[in-house]
């Protein structure tokens, strides 16, 4: 049986056929990078953004959509797709902008939906009203950037914004009936056990919609390469890892949506560490864990007493 509440699962469900996503770069940059908040970008970003290795450079939208398409038929059988606006934060320009990139992609034939990456503080109140109108439109998320649930932390990795602003962000998009899943990372630097597990408490609190669980990744060209060549970064072999996100699925409200439960970096630039390549085994291991235990996302959710260090009340 699921032992957690997988994004696959619901895909099925809504649409009753094989969905893929498919990754857009519309050329965004990021408050961090272009001066707004910073220039320096977070410390495991580098100089193209998340997730821009393998998208179809120097065309459109539509463009990118149709060849990724090619791919995804090709290699899955996939039928239904959803465009991901991925690299960069995706909400960072004029409302207009925003409309003309969204309706481009949803265009193209066979796009059922839209998935929005972006940062907490990229989403003034007009253009959280126009995310509201996809998210009546079609089948929309909006991936929000969080990371950790520790002030510290977020200072740390250089993500120029606090916890107030990722909690303000989920509770104007619940007051629009926008669905947030949160990305966060495990592993990062500083962070102990408990406290990497107190960011499922943290989600629970703020009643995002999804979570995406990543895995701490060394990338060439970022400062944390550096950090990293300088011994200051030790990373969790597999086995933690493994161990680590069956605790969070336990801790995590059973009804939030589980669309990632670890990454895979790009080969030719990942540092460390390289048994993340494997990503099917650790999914494996994953289940496999969760099976022996014999425990399911929420286990422990109602009564926990994971502490919140750090953390917004």
């Amino acid at each position: 049986m699921q032992r957690y509440n997988a994004f696959s699962e619901e895909l099925k469900r809504v649409f009753g056929c094989k969905v893929q996503r498919l990754s857009v770069d519309a050329g965004f940059t990021c408050p961090n990078r272009d001066g707004a908040v910073g220039t320096d970008g977070c410390i495991f970003c580098g100089g193209k953004g998340s997730g821009s290795y393998g998208i179809l450079q120097g065309v459109g939208v539509a463009e990118q959509l149709e060849h990724a398409k090619e791919v995804m038929v090709r290699k899955y059988k996939a039928s239904r797709f959803i465009a991901y606006f991925q690299s960069y934060s995706n909400t960072y320009a004029p409302v207009e902008q925003l409309r003309r990139l969204y309706d481009e992609a949803l265009s193209v034939p066979d796009v059922v939906g839209l998935i929005v990456g972006t940062r907490p503080d990229c989403l003034p109140a007009e253009t959280l009203d126009l995310l509201a109108e996809y998210a009546r439109r079609c089948y929309f998320w909006l991936e929000l950037g969080l990371q950790s649930p520790l002030e510290r932390t977020l200072a740390a990795i250089n993500r120029g914004h606090d916890l107030a602003s990722f909690s303000t962000a989920v509770s104007e998009c619940q007051k629009r009936g926008i669905r947030v899943c949160a990305h966060i990372i495990l592993g990062l630097p500083g962070e102990s056990r408990e406290e990497m597990l107190s960011g499922a408490e943290f989600l629970n609190r703020c009643g995002v919609d999804g979570v995406k669980i990543h895995l701490l990744h060394v990338m060439r060209g970022t400062r944390l390469a550096k950090m990293y060549r300088e011994g200051q970064v030790p990373l969790l072999d597999r086995d933690s890892y493994v161990g680590l996100v069956c605790d969070f699925l336990e801790r995590l409200d059973p009804r939030i949506v589980v669309q990632r439960l670890t990454g895979d970096g790009n080969r030719k630039d990942l540092i460390a560490p390289l048994w993340s390549l494997a990503k099917f085994e650790v999914l494996n291991c994953i289940d496999h864990e969760l099976e022996r235990r014999k425990t399911r996302q929420g286990a422990r959710f109602a009564g926990s007493d994971v502490a919140l260090p750090d953390t917004v009340s």
